[in-house]
């Protein structure tokens, strides 16, 4: 089956948080993560299936969903899990910040590394723990885990690592041998890992694999929280549905109990959406794939070099950092958004100098905003 990822959807009116930002302005929005495609044809099918069936009421957790997860992980990572490990969500966000919650006491301290989807930032200190912020590290070959500055940072209180894997906005794919280093160095400081694993269907570098962290051994499944969704793979976060793989009981029933009374139930529409991602989206997802690749490619071709921008090329996610230091811009994301294009600002994910674009969109778009981009470079005192 062909997919028409060209086709232009307008989405003015529709209360889209993307688009809703620059109503009434000439501004194409390339900020937030979701994407401009319609979902995938199955998972349409299913919804309008569920909603000819006209009932809308309290809904228990389908036990085909729960297989479909369980199928998934397996059939895509060779990862097996209990379908008990299972821990239904309504987004990632109050995942990592119930992690927060329930590992340690407050003032205990978690560590991340920057820069990183803002969340990561803001949810010890709202859950009352200390945030051990460390600057991932920059050189020719792109951007790196610094083992040494975490260890000399690791505090007698430190009892959370939270990982984003792959890596938002930087895009890094982590190797094996950098997860197993992470993976020890958890052992050896008894840390409780949560890795945000959103984005890990979204690999553009053909030929790699998504490793889950906690497939790694016995010890990192039972120290691990993963955290996952279809999301952003199959475009349909507005449907809030997400889930937690915790394979220790005793971290699952403390995370279970945290839920109660505050986090809402997953809605029915969201259920049937996954199952559907799941079970009948893989071909859309590989065309989607070779899409995204070319976009990326149109990114780095129009803008790494230009004015002293530099380019992150990304192994993953439909997200491209780009690093503005160099350009005598003092402001870029206002610059670019003078210029009729929005951006995400570096300094919300900790490095002030950067900027984030959203590449998942159809060509025509993301053309138009290049060149956008291009001109106001053009214009720019050097």
């Amino acid at each position: 089956m062909r997919y028409d990822f060209d086709r232009v959807l307008d989405l003015t009116g529709t209360a889209s948080l993307k688009w809703g930002k620059y109503a009434g302005r000439d501004i194409l929005p390339l900020w937030v993560a979701d994407m401009d495609f319609a979902a995938p044809p199955a998972v349409i099918e299913a919804l309008h299936k569920r909603i000819d069936h006209g009932v809308f009421g309290y809904t228990r957790t389908p036990a085909s969903t729960t297989e479909a997860v369980v199928d998934y992980l397996r059939d895509r990572y060779d990862w097996t899990i209990e379908p008990g490990w299972i821990v239904w969500l309504p987004g990632l966000v109050p995942g990592i910040n119930l992690a927060c919650r329930i590992v340690g006491e407050p003032g205990d301290a978690a560590m991340t590394f920057s820069p990183v989807y803002p969340p990561f930032l803001s949810a010890p200190g709202l859950n009352q723990r200390e945030l051990i912020n460390i600057p991932l590290r920059e050189d020719t070959d792109g951007w790196h885990l610094d083992f040494a500055a975490m260890q000399a940072a690791i505090t007698p209180r430190t009892r959370l690592l939270i990982l984003c894997h792959p890596h938002n906005p930087v895009g890094r794919i982590w190797r094996l041998d950098e997860l197993e280093h992470l993976a020890w160095f958890a052992r050896q400081h008894d840390l409780t890992v949560v890795s945000d694993e959103i984005h890990c269907d979204l690999l553009l570098d053909e030929g790699v694999r998504h490793l889950p962290f906690a497939s790694l051994s016995a010890d990192a499944a039972m120290r691990s929280i993963t955290l996952m969704a279809p999301s952003k793979t199959y475009n349909i976060p507005g449907l809030s549905c997400a889930f937690a793989v915790i394979p220790d009981a005793t971290l699952r029933h403390a995370y279970q109990r945290a839920m109660r009374g505050i986090m809402p139930e997953i809605n029915l529409l969201g259920f049937t959406a996954t199952e559907a991602a799941f079970r009948q989206g893989r071909e859309w997802l590989e065309a989607l794939l070779v899409y995204l690749r070319g976009n990326r490619d149109r990114v780095i071709a129009a803008l790494d070099g230009v004015s002293g921008l530099k380019v992150t090329r990304p192994q993953a996610t439909y997200l491209a950092w780009i690093d503005c230091r160099a350009s005598g811009i003092e402001h870029p994301q206002r610059f670019f958004e003078n210029a009729g294009v929005g951006l995400s600002d570096g300094t919300d994910f900790g490095l002030p100098g950067f900027v984030r674009i959203n590449f998942g969109c159809p060509r025509a778009t993301l053309d138009e905003a290049l060149a956008r981009m291009n001109r106001a470079l053009a214009l720019q005192p050097r």
